[in-house]
C-alpha cells in the first residue's frame, strides 16, 4: 500500500525523504522548486540504451499498443497479435483529431534523451526499460500525431511547447510531474522556461507516485 504524503505550500522537503513507491501531493511550482537544477551532459546517450515498447504484462500488446488502447477515444479493433486497426484519437499537443494508429506516435513526455542528460545516464539497464515502458502513469507517455511529436524530438520546453497554446499549461504541470516521478533534475534554461510558463497557469497541486 502506497504512504502518501500530503506536501503543504510552504514545505520544500528534500527529495531524499522521499522513497519509490510513496505518493507525494503539493502545488506544482513547490514540484518546481524541489527538482535539482544540474547543468545536462548527453555523452554516450544511445536511444538504446532504453529498451521500449515491451510487452511487460505478457497480454500480447506492447506498450505503443497499451497507450494506444487506452487513450482512444473510439476504440480500435484489436486483431491477432494485437494488432490495432481503425480507431479515432485526439492529439492534445495541436488540437487534431486523428484517424487510424499509423497516424499517430507514442511521446515520451520527457524524452529519452533527455531522461538520460537529466539523471538516467546512471541507471541501470532495467531502470531504463522501466522509464521507457511507464504505464504506471497516465502522464508518462501519449499519443499524438506523428508531425507533432517529430517536431517536438529531443527538446524540452525551454526550446519546443505545445503549437496548441490552450494545452501549454497542462503540458509543463505534467513535465514537472514527470520528473519529479523520475527523480531527474532540470537545467537552468529547462527552469526559466517551466517558471514563465506556470506563472500564467493555476497553482494545481499534482499527485505523483516515486518511481525511484
Amino acid at each position: 500500500m502506497f504512504a502518501t504524503l500530503l506536501v503543504p505550500t510552504t514545505a520544500h522537503a528534500a527529495p531524499a525523504a522521499f522513497a519509490p513507491g510513496d505518493t507525494v501531493t503539493l502545488p506544482v511550482t513547490d514540484a518546481l522548486a524541489q527538482l535539482p537544477v544540474r547543468s545536462e551532459d548527453r555523452t554516450g546517450y544511445e536511444r538504446t540504451k532504453f529498451k521500449h515498447w515491451v510487452d511487460a504484462d505478457k497480454d500480447g500488446c506492447n506498450t505503443r499498443a497499451e497507450v494506444l488502447k487506452a487513450e482512444a477515444v473510439v476504440a480500435p479493433e484489436q486483431g491477432a497479435s494485437c494488432r490495432l486497426s481503425g480507431g479515432a484519437w485526439f492529439s492534445p499537443y495541436d488540437d487534431r483529431f486523428m484517424q487510424g494508429p499509423r497516424s499517430l506516435d507514442i511521446d515520451h513526455l520527457v524524452p529519452l534523451a533527455e531522461a538520460w542528460d537529466s539523471g538516467a545516464s546512471v541507471w541501470s539497464a532495467k531502470e531504463r526499460e522501466a522509464y521507457a515502458n511507464d504505464l504506471g502513469d497516465d502522464r508518462a507517455l501519449i499519443a499524438v500525431s506523428a508531425a507533432s511529436n517529430r517536431s517536438k524530438a529531443d527538446q524540452d520546453p525551454s526550446t519546443w511547447l505545445p503549437p496548441a497554446v490552450g494545452y501549454r499549461c497542462q503540458y509543463v504541470t505534467d513535465w514537472v510531474a514527470d520528473k519529479t516521478r523520475w527523480g531527474l533534475s532540470i537545467d537552468t534554461g529547462e527552469q526559466a522556461a517551466l517558471t514563465k510558463v506556470l506563472g500564467n497557469c493555476p497553482d494545481v497541486p499534482v499527485t505523483v507516485t516515486l518511481a525511484r
